[in-house]
């Protein structure tokens, strides 16, 4: 994949200083980067900014008069360029459609630049890319964007609001729900989280909690309902356990938003209790715990149903309301 990406990336270089004064060659640039896992992506940014600034010095041909002027193609490449005035300079030419994941990315990531200039014109002109840019290549690199901001250090407060903006768009949400709802695999758990900062999932939580294919995200929608707010991590901060000895941890910080969604108790229990997967039904012996005082008879119902779970966390979970419900029962008798 080196090679293919340096391969292409050369031929692109290539084609900027050919006889085309108007138009670049990026199809085979677009191919192979469209192949490229999102996960590592720190490395092919490295690589591909390294091989281009090479390929461009060697592909500039020789000056042959005094009319003789270099072109000044913008190119998506130049989002990464050394030069940060390239690098705002594209931002604020290239206002079409990303042509793939890849390169819409490399738009996002401007929010995070080490300039100031750069990421003002990431923060100004990234909707109208996104709006430009096919849904399916916008939602895969949000799902890997949100799930490592908050790892960011340069990312301003107002510029996770245009990524925000960006979500709320109505074909991205409605993709970005199906994903939720549909992908086996990936960083769904924290990206419903972060989902929660807007409410596009409002109407659509108790789908997510019946459907989802993971069922860390199910889990994660029940909890949600069944306490009435979404929670998400802010970003983490230090604090020290031991000033004595220098020693302390990064403790989370945690955001809120209050769900406006009233489901009873009763059929929150009984459809997380009958969900295919112990991690829903231990969170569901969990609540019932929580509320064994607000359930009246059908506490005991739903404890013996737990307490003989295939699960032995959710099993030990029943036996512990059963535990408690016979306590409480001896208590009012005597």
């Amino acid at each position: 994949m080196e090679d293919k990406i340096n391969s292409a990336v050369r031929t692109f270089a290539s084609s900027i200083n050919s006889d085309s004064k108007f138009m670049a060659d990026m199809s085979e640039l677009i191919e192979v980067t469209s192949q490229l896992p999102l996960s590592s992506f720190d490395h092919w940014e490295r690589s591909i900014r390294s091989e281009f600034s090479s390929a461009i010095r060697e592909s500039v041909p020789p000056k042959c008069g005094v009319w003789s002027k270099p072109k000044e193609l913008v190119t998506w490449l130049d989002l990464i360029s050394w030069d940060g005035y390239k690098r705002e300079k594209a931002l604020r030419a290239l206002s079409g459609a990303a042509p793939n994941t890849f390169f819409f990315s490399l738009a996002v990531r401007r929010l995070n630049d080490w300039v100031p200039q750069v990421r003002k014109a990431a923060r100004e002109t990234l909707l109208g890319v996104a709006r430009s840019t096919d849904p399916k290549f916008v939602v895969d690199a949000l799902c890997v964007t949100l799930s490592n901001w908050n790892s960011w250090g340069r990312i301003e407060e107002i510029d996770k609001e245009v990524l925000l903006k960006i979500i709320c768009e109505e074909e991205i949400a409605k993709s970005l729900r199906s994903k939720l709802i549909s992908s086996a695999s990936g960083p769904m758990l924290s990206l419903f989280s972060q989902l929660g900062r807007t409410p596009i999932l409002d109407e659509k939580i108790e789908e997510i909690a019946q459907s989802a294919i993971q069922p860390t995200v199910r889990a994660k929608a029940y909890r949600s309902l069944f306490e009435g707010r979404v929670a998400w991590i802010e970003g983490r901060k230090w604090v020290w356990t031991d000033i004595r000895y220098c020693e302390g941890k990064l403790k989370p910080i945690v955001g809120e938003r209050m769900l406006e969604i009233e489901i009873p108790l009763l059929d929150l229990l009984k459809r997380s209790s009958e969900d295919r997967s112990s991690i829903v039904r231990r969170l569901s012996a969990e609540i019932l715990i929580r509320e064994l005082g607000n359930l009246g008879m059908k506490a005991r119902v739903f404890a013996e149903r737990f307490a003989s779970d295939n699960s032995q966390s959710v099993s030990e979970r029943g036996e512990f309301a059963l535990k408690k419900l016979d306590e409480a029962e001896r208590g009012s008798t005597s």
